[in-house]
């Protein structure tokens, strides 16, 4: 995207990964092979032009141009896995991807950890609404003065209302020690992190906190008395039937022989191969596409009441009530009312994915892939699976065109400067406008009117804004509702 920590997915890159033939599942009939197919073929970025003709790529070359050695997925349709393939290789030169790889699930593992510590509510060894701190044995959370003596609770944490800090976590290369669950939460080497700590008020406001599903893990760990990857496996990865599935870090040598190898953008591998995620409630699952189907079966299984194998239906139904910021219990709700859809998307090095599911109508897929530029082509497939299965929500928004005199477009061209070190540059290619940020490749902006521009690869719009003479003196980018204004130098 445009914004500097996020801008690489707004670029694309011009060299090539291996593509391998897609792995069929069992007894697909011809009339779900070409709906396969169309899925394949139909893929599309958030943005599209109206009247534009080849909006919708091929997967394989989305690969290729993305440099994304292998991707899986898992579509689920009318309640049940309709389908699951893989494409590509787990590692260049490599074996393919089928349905039984195994990537590493990033934030995906926030949810699927979540229905094991409701599980443990409902068990009455944990607490939704008590001081997080009266179930911590070993390390408890340290009284801050921004939390205006109010407790942080179990539900807190669960909807990233905790106040908790530490965003997210990069991990341990294979080469590099790592450090006990509580040197994580305090920040002792040889933790990469800062201490876990309080930065507001538990319940003042919304801020995603991967810290905050880490003080939930040592929580589980300490009324258990279990360690984290048995605990996960015998409350929800065993009852769902995840079989393909562990929160054993690093990766257990059982399942060695099934692991995708992770990608950097560039197309070269994560030096030492995938890394070690002691933070497991967070960011610590191998798991597959079809894995995470079924846990999200469940959970619409779970609502309704029709199988309930770790949590009551009144749990599953607080567990997808939106709150603050849009979050339930450990998922992102969105979409109507009447048909809301729980989400999650995960990240980490070499990793990206991202799963959809209907809480009532039994639709979703689940995209996982091997590469850091992985991002793009899971929501892509979201898009396309979208216009296949007809769902009400994830389909491209449409945008119309106008023309701008050349003369104009000339004006626009020049340095903005987002921030310190990074920059916006506009160039004029044979009157198409190009943006390319810092360190990134560039892409086409289009004009919806004489001032307004926007990319198509990304859900946001570039201003450019003139002063009294008429002379441009600025650019705001809009994204994600932040508005940013870079001066032309």
């Amino acid at each position: 995207m445009f914004l500097p920590n996020r801008f690489a997915i707004f670029a694309l890159a011009s060299c090539m990964a291996p593509f391998a033939a897609a792995q069929n599942t069992p007894a697909v009939s011809p009339e779900l092979a070409q709906r396969i197919q169309r899925v394949e073929n139909g893929l599309v970025g958030p943005i599209v032009i109206k009247g534009d003709a080849y909006a919708t790529h091929k997967l394989a070359d989305r690969m290729r141009e993305l440099n994304v050695p292998g991707v899986s997925v898992a579509v689920i349709h009318q309640g049940k896995i309709e389908w699951a393939r893989g494409y590509g290789v787990t590692r260049i030169g490599g074996p393919p991807v089928t349905p039984d790889t195994m990537f590493q699930a990033g934030s995906i593992s926030k949810p699927v950890a979540a229905m094991a510590a409701l599980h443990l509510v409902e068990a009455l060894k944990l607490s939704l609404d008590a001081d997080i701190n009266t179930e911590l044995k070993s390390w408890k959370v340290p009284s801050e003065p921004v939390q205006a003596g109010k407790p942080i609770t179990l539900r807190e944490l669960l909807t990233h209302t905790g106040g908790t800090t530490v965003h997210g976590f990069p991990g341990y290369a294979t080469d590099a020690p790592v450090p006990t669950l509580v040197q994580v939460l305090n920040g002792e080497k040889p933790a990469n992190t800062p201490a876990i700590r309080s930065e507001a008020a538990p319940g003042a406001r919304w801020n995603y906190s991967g810290g905050g599903f880490t003080i939930m893990q040592q929580a589980m760990i300490d009324v258990t008395g279990e360690p984290f990857p048995k605990l996960l496996h015998d409350t929800v990865l065993a009852p769902i039937g995840m079989t393909h599935s562990t929160y054993g870090q690093p990766l257990p040598k059982e399942f060695q022989a099934f692991a995708a190898t992770p990608y950097h953008g560039d197309g070269k591998p994560v030096a030492g191969g995938a890394h070690t995620y002691p933070e497991m409630a967070a960011a610590g699952l191998w798991t597959t596409p079809s894995d995470i189907a079924r846990y999200a079966i469940e959970v619409e299984n779970s609502l309704s009441g029709k199988a309930n194998h770790v949590i009551s239906a009144q749990m599953t139904s607080q567990m997808l009530t939106p709150g603050m910021g849009f979050w339930g219990l450990g998922l992102e709700i969105g979409g109507a009312p009447a048909n809301p859809y729980f989400s999650h998307g995960g990240v980490n090095e070499g990793f990206v994915n991202i799963f959809v599911a209907y809480a009532k109508s039994g639709e979703g897929a689940v995209v996982m892939t091997n590469s850091d530029r992985g991002g793009a082509i899971g929501d892509e497939i979201m898009h396309s699976v979208a216009a296949e299965y007809a769902w009400p929500d994830y389909h491209p928004t449409v945008r119309a065109v106008v023309p701008v005199d050349a003369k104009i477009l000339a004006q626009y061209a020049g340095s903005y400067q987002l921030a310190p070190n990074f920059d916006l540059v506009i160039t004029n290619e044979n009157n198409q406008l190009m943006a390319q940020a810092t360190g990134q490749d560039k892409s086409p902006i289009y004009a919806e009117s004489e001032t307004m521009f926007f990319p198509i690869v990304v859900e946001a719009e570039i201003e450019f804004v003139k002063d009294d003479h008429g002379k441009v003196t600025s650019l705001i980018l809009h994204q994600g509702g932040h508005d940013m204004k870079a001066p032309k130098k």
